[in-house]
């Protein structure tokens, strides 16, 4: 019967669940933010207060490192690997090693913590996982068989609330998160993305991301300026990417032997250097890059050389093995960068911001489609559709020229490898005479 309690439990519990994951974007974001201005607040105001961070940032490092090691594990980085991770994994004890509410809070808070500390972060990879994990627990509390898609649907709804970009939200689970998308995920995704903006809408109105610019590129030197950022924001992008993976898998390696102690020094190591440039940056290169990026979308040329010291900042924060994403940050570098090379070429400011953040992201994560249409819904400027889908795609085949291997698929893989090592650790243990059960991953 349609009124049976059978029929409207899965539905109600993935209504719930969609409409949580936009009322705690909402949520992280007012948190994020303000822990970014708590940190300003103490490192400015005088000579000696410009030196906290020497101080701050590499304790808060470690402090997060420390935690998410032993109370969070699988926690560390963006969140969106974890998520890609879990869909590949085909037991749900598995699954929720890495998408655990408990895990989803804990991300949460560290990574709050980390914008605290100065961190060169961003909040949008964690409401991924955030998003991600509520679905795999609505599927769990609801009866719904749909794993994989419901993990999809709700990284997909992260992304929307996190930025207020519904189809950026949709195109992303097509092209980054699901890779062998299925059809029948569709009413999930367009659901749970619906929703998740809907509660968002409810709480904090109507926006624009970076506001509205109405610079279009029409000239031949506009056009020559979309050929330098998509090719030079892609180039950078992949270097990115391929520093960020050779990385962390030659630091697995390297800390094996004391793990715990490994991941601290490597951690305040990385923050007493991204503080370091933060001093020399006046500032800049400390949070998210937020308000860096809106100023040069807005028409206003950044420091020449903020570009890399963001990307230098951004760099370090990701191989720290604190929580944080890398979206903003990407967005301030290719920022940066298009405000640096449309200096070059005089041209407009807002113009080549735009143009490098399109460039420079769709190398970052190789995914062209997402790159453009997310950017487009930030500024909401339509009338750079072609300009962006040419930046886009300059990025993205300047990027696989560089590194052939798209960064978040990169790093799940390490993910998946860790949860079947433990699987089959676990089912070694349980085949033996007397085998006491290990606990799940993740706990």
């Amino acid at each position: 019967m349609w009124m049976s309690p059978r029929l409207w439990k899965p539905r109600l519990v993935f209504w719930a669940g969609a409409i949580a994951i936009g009322v705690i974007s909402v949520v992280f974001a007012e948190l994020a933010d303000i822990a970014q201005k708590l940190f300003r607040d103490v490192t400015t105001g005088g000579t000696w207060q410009a030196w906290l961070p020497v101080l701050i940032t590499p304790l808060g490092f470690t402090f997060c490192a420390w935690i998410a090691y032993t109370v969070f594990p699988n926690s560390q980085g963006s969140g969106i690997p974890q998520a890609i991770a879990a869909r590949h994994l085909t037991h749900d004890e598995d699954r929720i090693g890495l998408l655990s509410l408990k895990l989803a809070a804990g991300k949460v808070v560290l990574t709050i913590i980390g914008l605290f500390s100065g961190a060169s972060i961003g909040r949008e990879g964690p409401t991924v996982q955030v998003g991600a994990a509520i679905m795999l627990q609505s599927a769990r509390f609801g009866g719904m068989e749909q794993a994989r898609g419901l993990i999809l649907a709700g990284s997909a709804a992260g992304i929307a609330a996190a930025f207020n970009t519904p189809l950026a939200g949709i195109v992303f689970a097509i092209e980054e998160m699901g890779r062998a998308y299925a059809a029948r995920t569709n009413g999930l995704v367009l659901s749970a993305v619906i929703l998740a903006g809907l509660a968002s809408l409810g709480l904090v109105g109507n926006y624009t991301y970076f506001g509205r610019t109405a610079v279009t590129a029409s000239a031949s030197a506009d056009w020559a300026l979309i050929l330098v950022c998509g090719v030079g924001g892609g180039a950078l992008g992949a270097i990115f990417s391929a520093i960020t993976l050779k990385a962390s898998r030659r630091i697995k390696r390297l800390i094996q032997p004391q793990p715990l102690r490994g991941t601290l020094l490597l951690a305040a190591g990385c923050g007493l250097a991204v503080a370091l440039i933060g001093i020399v940056s006046g500032g800049q290169t400390f949070g998210t890059g937020y308000d860096q990026a809106r100023s040069a979308v807005e028409g206003t040329s950044l420091p020449p050389l903020f570009f890399l010291e963001k990307f230098l900042a951004g760099l370090l924060s990701t191989i720290s093995g604190i929580p944080g994403g890398i979206f903003a940050p990407s967005l301030a570098v290719g920022a940066g960068l298009g405000s640096s090379l449309g200096l070059i070429f005089g041209a407009s400011a807002s113009l080549a911001a735009v143009l490098g953040m399109a460039g420079y992201f769709a190398g970052v994560v190789q995914a062209p489609m997402t790159a453009f249409v997310i950017i487009l819904e930030m500024t909401g400027n339509h009338d750079n559709v072609i300009p962006l889908m040419c930046a886009s795609v300059l990025g993205y085949g300047t990027a696989r020229l560089i590194s052939h291997e798209p960064l978040y698929h990169g790093l799940s893989r390490a993910y998946i490898a860790d949860a079947l090592r433990l699987r089959r650790a676990r089912e070694r243990t349980e085949s033996e005479p007397g085998g006491v059960k290990p606990p799940p991953a993740g706990k």
